[in-house]
Order: structure tokens, then sequence, then C-alpha cells
């Protein structure tokens, strides 16, 4: 079967052998859908998506993927035609996941960095989340030189681990966990004296312990995308012709109003060292 031409650069070849090598138990790289058209044939795409991070993408109560990415990755599979099966991930495992075939597309809290787009491709953007350090409404934390000696808590290899790396260095002691659950409950054990999140876990805060913590100063504003393998011109032109469907018909207004509670963000038109598309 005629398969797409994978253009992977020498960094992406590199994470693809380092993913296979850590996660030998995921599928092998001939075992990639391919093509938009073949996944069409076997009915499905096979969606990576986190399985914790409400309202974002989180495994209910009843067992069901739900929230933003889950309502548009079912929108982009009844867009093509087939239905959307969700693999649940953690934050560091969603590009190995990618690379090796476990997933067909990432709609799993993309945040878009130049660092994650030497490996990845990805689409326009489709969401925004503010992020911002977290800590103790009797603590003073008002930028990285007040995280000086402490210990701040940040998910494994997301943008919050690399902004708050590059911002505090080594004056802080930075403490990695595997997602966000695990990084929220460290602060509230006292494990961590603040930590980095997005713009939820202030509500995620106050919900475990009422007027305890507060937003100490915000980090960045980092864009959502969708994330394809390299080279792969089909799947990135049809998930960048469906953002643009949404945009315009007003369904993803809708899945924003119903989970990020607010209108959607004024997205760019480029980022810098961050293409869109495939070239």
């Amino acid at each position: 079967m005629m398969r797409n031409s994978m253009k992977f650069g020498r960094r992406a070849v590199l994470a693809l052998a380092a993913a296979a090598a850590v996660l030998p138990f995921i599928a092998p790289v001939d075992a990639f859908a391919g093509t938009v058209e073949e996944a069409k044939a076997k009915g499905k795409v096979v969606i990576g998506i986190q399985g914790d991070n409400s309202p974002w993408g989180f495994v209910n109560s009843s067992g069901v993927q739900d929230g933003l990415d889950a309502d548009i990755g079912k929108a982009f599979a009844e867009y093509i035609g087939v239905k959307a099966e969700f693999v649940p991930l953690a934050v560091a495992n969603r590009i190995p996941a990618l690379l090796t075939g476990k997933v067909d597309v990432l709609f799993a809290t993309m945040g878009m960095t130049a660092e994650r787009a030497k490996t990845i491709q990805y689409s326009k953007p489709y969401a925004g989340n503010v992020l911002s350090v977290y800590g103790p409404k009797d603590k003073k934390i008002a930028g990285f030189d007040d995280l000086t000696g402490m210990a701040v808590g940040v998910p494994k290899s997301s943008a919050m681990d690399t902004t708050i790396t590059a911002g505090a260095g080594s004056k802080a002691n930075i403490l990695r966990f595997d997602d966000d659950a695990a990084n929220i409950q460290a602060l509230i054990a006292g494990q961590v004296e603040a930590v980095g999140g997005n713009q939820f876990y202030g509500d995620r805060l106050n919900a475990a312990a009422a007027g305890k913590y507060e937003t100490k100063f915000d980090l960045t504003t980092l864009y959502n995308g969708a994330g394809t393998r390299p080279g792969e011109k089909d799947w990135n032109e049809t998930i960048n012709a469906f953002i643009d469907k949404i945009k315009a018909d007003g369904e993803l207004t809708k899945i924003y109003a119903k989970w990020m509670k607010r209108e959607v963000p004024a997205f760019p038109d480029s980022l810098p060292e961050i293409p869109f598309t495939v070239k």
C-alpha cells in the first residue's frame, strides 16, 4: 500500500529513535495510518489527548473522554467521516505516542513552541492558554527572583517546565511531575511551594483548598494546535481546513463557551519558528 513520504528532519529522526527506545510497548513505525484516506478506510481516527487535564481533556466519571479537546476531536472525526478513538496520554508521552504511531494525531493541549516544532508538525492554533505561577496567598512570589531557593512544581516536559527552567534557572529547585493532577497535589501536600500551571489551575486549587492559593504572576500566553508527524501533508491540510471551518461556522465558539467559559481568543497569523503548514 502506498504511503505518504515522510520528510523527517534529523531532529525528528533522533526523537523518534529515542521515543521507540523509551516506549517499546508502543506500536512500531510501520503501524502509522499513513494517510487520511487510510484512516477513512479503517473507519476511525486515533486521537491522542490528555486524560487528566480538565477542562481541556479528561476521562469523566463515566469513563468517557471529555473536554474541549475531546469535543474538537469528535468534530474532526465527523468532518472526515469516521469515528474518534481516544488514547489518553500524560504530558511527556504525547510526542512519543505520535512519532511511534500509537496515535494518528494529537488534540492534546499541545502548546505551540519552537522546540516542539522541530519534531512535530503543528496545525493552525485553535485554543489559547495563559500560563502562570500559582502559590499560597500568604507567600510573596512576584517574579522569577522570588522563586530562589523554593521547590517549584511543573508538569514534566510542559511549556511551564521550559519557561520556569529558563526564567529561574538553578535558583529554584524544580520538581517535575508526570501530569497536572500530580503537580497540583504536590502543592496541596506541601511538597512544593509553588507550581507552574495553565489558566484553570486556580479553579482546581480553589476546589481543593478554598481561598488558600492564587495566581502569583503570568508566564506567557501559549496557543494550542493539533500535532501531526512531519511531512504528512494530507493530515496537516485536512486539519487546517477543519479548523478554518469551525472558526467560520461558529462551532469553535460553542465548544469554547461550553468548556472555557470565555470568548475564542484572536489567533496570530504566524508564530516565530512554528510553521502551521507542511512545506
